[in-house]
């Protein structure tokens, strides 16, 4: 079956060097010339909690040839627009395009390249790009060979093409299939708009925010308003990583205390991790706020939720873009407070 991953970033160089590193050949396509120009003559190294360097297979989108049975789609949705009409030449009418990308991007996806071609994914670790050919692994191993990916069919059936696409992912770690895979996507923007949202909005580490009692409490709220937007559309969020998210939907400010023990158990093993949004605003790039955090806000309006967190949210990010200045912690945890005191 051939192979690409469309967008070898963090996580793409990641996913891809460890498929190759079982045998299995995949081309890793990326728009950084030095990136891909690194991958082909060094490999792919990561570091973190795995340290290694894999050969691998690199090229530019204008350099794809022929078609994929299995492409990987790994971009980031600010670019959909012009790496899926990249992508369409490249494709057959069998084609599988596994989307692993933040947000809840498959009825977009499936726009381009049709329903029938476009399963759901969602990656269940984290990475940092630290610079061309090098990617760190910032979720331990232990987690990633558990709760790798999960993937699913749009309209919720188990078919045989996404046992394929399973077994070419369980090369990198555990890949559930899953019958509501909409409702595991959820899940992952909740994951997405809680903690990556709050790290780049204040500037820090997962573990930082997971340190701050008042953060965290900002972070409870962005939770709750993720799930009753859920809800509110008739979805149910699905379990992640043995975790039912559902749990973290809040009855009152008073619940959230007992909230604290759910999420230092989720995500203290990705403590080391910087959202890739913050990356982004680092690089002095567009961010995906729009895709995570606005994204519930923008579902919010339509099905008559209040979202006040996740629109501070994206109200911060955009700043620093605007700005072009990293967000600093103290200030815009001060502007989280002050939301809190006006919903209050």
């Amino acid at each position: 079956m051939r192979t690409a991953i469309l967008g070898a970033g963090s996580l793409g160089t990641i996913i891809g060097a460890l498929i190759s590193e079982a045998g299995t050949h995949v081309d890793l396509i990326d728009i950084n010339q030095d990136h891909v120009n690194r991958l082909n003559e060094h490999g792919a190294q990561i570091t973190g909690f795995i340290n290694k360097t894999i050969p691998v297979s690199a090229c530019l989108p204008t350099e794809m040839k022929g078609q994929y049975d299995l492409v990987f789609l790994l971009t980031k949705q600010v670019f959909n627009h012009i790496s899926l009409n990249q992508l369409l030449p490249h494709l057959h009418s069998e084609s599988i395009v596994c989307t692993l990308q933040n947000g809840i991007p498959e009825e977009n996806v499936s726009e381009y390249v049709g329903v029938n071609r476009t399963i759901g994914g969602a990656v269940g670790f984290g990475a940092t790009w630290i610079e061309p050919g090098v990617s760190q692994l910032t979720t331990e191993w232990e987690t990633v060979k558990k709760y790798a990916f999960d993937i699913g069919e749009l309209n919720g059936e188990i078919t045989a093409r996404l046992q394929k696409t399973k077994e070419v992912l369980d090369l990198v770690g555990y890949c559930e299939i899953s019958q509501n895979i909409i409702g595991i996507k959820w899940s992952k923007l909740l994951m997405n708009a809680t903690f990556s949202g709050m790290s780049a909005a204040l500037g820090c580490t997962f573990g930082d925010v997971l340190a701050n009692q008042k953060a965290m409490t900002s972070l409870a709220y962005i939770a709750d308003e993720t799930i009753k937007v859920a809800h509110a559309q008739g979805i149910r969020l699905e379990t992640m990583q043995g975790k039912d998210m559902e749990f973290l939907e809040l009855d009152d400010e008073n619940s959230i205390a007992e909230k604290m023990d759910f999420y230092n158990e989720v995500w203290l093993p990705h403590k080391n991790l910087k959202a890739s949004m913050l990356q982004d605003l680092e690089k002095q790039k567009k961010t995906e706020v729009d895709y995570i955090n606005g994204y519930v806000s923008k579902k919010g309006k339509e099905f008559g939720v209040n979202t006040p967190y996740n629109d501070l949210v994206v109200q911060l990010i955009k700043e620093a873009e605007a700005t072009k200045k990293v967000p600093t912690f103290s200030d815009n945890l001060a502007r989280f407070e002050e939301v809190g005191s006006v919903v209050k």
